[in-house]
């Protein structure tokens, strides 16, 4: 049978929660062949690419020589046959063959559904909600989804340009989502999708969370939101920034973020009203008058 729905999943020096994912999909998908899966490991050095190299016989491997973020994941999406991906984590994974039936068949019935995002759950069943997602877990439109489970229309993929590689790390989600709803095509949560996010993972450095964080936040500000909007969430950002930085101690990576997130030319597309409104949460996530008031 031709694939319906290609799985692509980014790894990254965790060798066994590699295992385990490719473990949990053989078992799942033995008795399909309408599925593939594309691994990518980004510059493992722990054995993560050997590993997958031995899983041929089940996955294409693609073996990147260096970490390149989420450009890790183009490479990947570039290799996918169908016009359905699913996209995961080393760590987490589809709970049944329920959820992948899921996803094909909103895709086949509904021509204007671009991307779905997928129920977020631990090991333990519970729902791990993000201010990304409604609040309320029921089927519905969506601002946006979880980079570690959410199926998006290739074609769609794309024309926007994949993840924005130069991101590396954090917000692509964002960008994503809002070049989804720009291009004319629906977001769906989709609760009977349901991933398993096993795990956090080690903590990343406080650098990455304090550079990264503002300067592509303040990206996103520049592109899509007019002034004199603009300008009010960029002097947001930059407190909201300055408290993350105070946190982590890490001035260098703050003062680099704000110089990478201003001076970086960015194209201005101003979002219209009504996707404004969509995208209130953004908004209310780098307004310090809601921070404040703990409205977020």
């Amino acid at each position: 049978m031709t694939p319906r729905l290609s799985i692509v999943f980014l790894n990254f020096n965790r060798v066994a929660e590699t295992r385990y994912s490719v473990d949990y999909l053989r078992r799942l998908l033995a008795e399909r062949d309408d599925i593939e899966v594309i691994a990518v490991d980004n510059g493992s050095h722990d054995g993560t690419a050997d590993y997958l190299t031995a899983q041929n016989d089940f996955l294409t491997p693609l073996l990147l020589p260096d970490n390149g973020g989420i450009a890790g994941y183009n490479a990947g999406f570039e290799l996918a046959h169908c016009d359905a991906i699913l996209v995961l984590d080393d760590d987490s994974h589809p709970f049944d063959n329920a959820c992948l039936d899921r996803l094909i068949a909103l895709f086949d019935s509904q021509p204007e559904l671009g991307l779905i995002a997928c129920r977020i759950e631990d090991k333990q069943g519970q729902r791990a909600w993000s201010w990304h997602l409604p609040k309320a877990d029921q089927a519905g439109p969506s601002m946006a989804f979880v980079g570690c489970g959410f199926a998006i229309r290739r074609t769609l993929f794309k024309t926007i340009g994949w993840y924005p590689a130069a991101f590396f790390l954090y917000q692509n989600e964002l960008d994503v989502a809002i070049q989804t709803r720009l291009q004319g095509f629906k977001i769906h949560y989709e609760p009977a999708c349901r991933v398993v996010h096993r795990s956090e993972g080690a903590p990343r450095p406080g650098w990455r969370r304090v550079f990264y964080a503002t300067r592509n936040t303040l990206w996103l500000i520049r592109r899509y939101y007019p002034y004199p909007q603009a300008f009010y969430l960029i002097m947001s950002r930059l407190l909201i920034s300055l408290v993350r930085a105070v946190q982590f101690r890490q001035f260098s990576a703050y003062w680099r973020g704000l110089r990478e997130g201003l001076l970086t030319p960015q194209t201005h597309q101003p979002l219209p009203t009504e996707l404004r409104a969509e995208f209130k949460p953004f908004w209310r996530q780098n307004s310090i008058w809601h921070q404040l008031l703990g409205r977020t």
